[in-house]
């Protein structure tokens, strides 16, 4: 007998001791009946209420045409570089600039000893003056051999002599302006400018130093940094995915000016959307990419020449694409998965193909049809096949857990 029936069988004994009334022993045999049963070896336990279903935030997904979006690297570019260069030969006396500011184009940055220049200018127009003088000389005395050539007073050979000298004279006047000009020029270099509007880096020389001594001395370099260049690269491969996806009709090729994305290493997305310029006509034979540009908008010059960046352009549009939230995809090294709402809402398992879609948001290439309940939130605790109870989910309840994007989605041409 199991020790609890002992127990019973104990209380009984001591209870039938004591002296009590009729109703009351009644009421004793009858309580002592329930013991036995409850302590009975063929008791069954009483079965625990069945739980509720898991309530889940679902969305549905959707066919609809979606732009096909590749993430590729890049780095920024200035948009013009110009090289600050003394053209004369000389000493530097001042720098006018402060090193990292903008500067417009024609601004003085250097000044160079400019004192053998204006000797120079001041000999070439004494020269030009000389040479006006002796055009003077020669002009009258041509005038003056002219009716007398014709009287016979001159020999024709004297009158051509004199025509010749006051050529000469007009041609040393010319010289002479032209030795003018280029002094003037030159005492002008003294005086270097700025080439091009932009940002000026760091002086390149010091007070003192001579420069243009044989060779163009490299002063400083200008840049322009708005709007700014975004050079990268794609794979050759990839490319031709895409242009035979658009051949077969499989995809259509993005109308208008393809908009480009940047974003920084930290993963923060530059507000500012550029456009792509162009794509290069040949391939790398050492990396087989193919390189593009993308000029973007930096009106306060946050972002530098150098920046490694990744960068999302609109190649081509796919017809019937579905986008869902970033958080939906659950993602692995053995690739990315959803979970779908079933009609006897039921959770399965599905693997998906994705790509880069629109912000916080995936493309799924592969995996999913239009209609079907994915879960977006409330799949943490779940178990394949659980049931659950469905709610539609409303953007902005839960931040979008973070998710690498995947490199391209030129996959989606095969």
């Amino acid at each position: 007998m199991p020790s609890h029936a002992h127990a019973v069988v104990e209380v009984i004994h001591t209870m039938s001791a004591w002296p009590a009334p009729r109703g009351e022993s009644l009421i004793l045999s009858l309580a002592v009946a329930a013991l036995l049963a409850a302590c009975g070896p063929g008791a069954p336990p009483p079965a625990p209420a069945a739980p509720p279903p898991t309530e889940v935030a679902v969305v549905a997904a959707t066919a609809a045409p979606v732009g096909l979006v590749a993430e590729l690297p890049g780095r920024t570019e200035a948009s013009r570089i110009a090289q600050v260069r003394a053209r004369v030969a000389g000493i530097v006396q001042r720098q006018l600039f402060r090193e990292g500011s903008e500067v417009r184009a024609g601004q003085p940055l250097f000044a160079i000893d400019d004192a053998p220049y204006r000797a120079t200018l001041a000999s070439a127009q004494a020269a030009l003056a000389r040479a006006e003088a002796n055009v003077m000389q020669t002009r009258a005395q041509a005038e003056r051999y002219a009716p007398l050539v014709e009287a016979r007073a001159v020999s024709q050979q004297e009158y051509v002599a004199a025509q010749a000298a006051y050529k000469q004279a007009e041609a040393d006047v010319a010289a002479a302006r032209a030795a003018v000009q280029t002094a003037q020029i030159n005492l002008g270099y003294a005086a270097v400018a700025a080439p091009i509007s932009g940002r000026i880096g760091r002086a390149l020389v010091t007070e003192g130093a001579l420069v243009g001594q044989g060779e163009a001395t490299q002063l400083a370099v200008v840049q322009q940094i708005d709007p700014l260049y975004v050079n990268f690269t794609q794979s050759a491969a990839e490319v031709l995915k895409l242009r035979a996806a658009v051949d077969a009709g499989r995809l259509r090729n993005a109308a208008g000016a393809v908009p480009v994305t940047v974003m920084l290493e930290d993963g923060s997305v530059q507000p500012q959307r550029g456009r792509l310029l162009f794509s290069d006509l040949t391939v790398d034979p050492t990396s087989n990419q193919v390189t593009l540009r993308a000029e973007l908008p930096n009106p306060k010059g946050a972002l530098l020449p150098g920046l490694y960046v990744r960068v999302r352009v609109e190649q081509a549009q796919l017809p019937a694409g579905i986008v869902l939230p970033q958080q939906a995809v659950q993602r692995g090294g053995a690739g990315d998965t959803v979970l779908v709402v079933g009609s006897d809402n039921k959770v399965a398992t599905r693997p998906v193909k994705i790509g880069p879609g629109p912000e916080r948001q995936w493309l799924v290439l592969e995996g999913l049809s239009g209609g079907e309940q994915v879960v977006v939130e409330g799949f943490q605790k779940l178990r394949p096949n659980a049931t659950v109870k469905a709610v539609p989910w409303k953007p902005g309840t839960a931040a979008a857990s973070p998710a690498a994007a995947p490199a391209s989605t030129a996959s989606a041409a095969r």
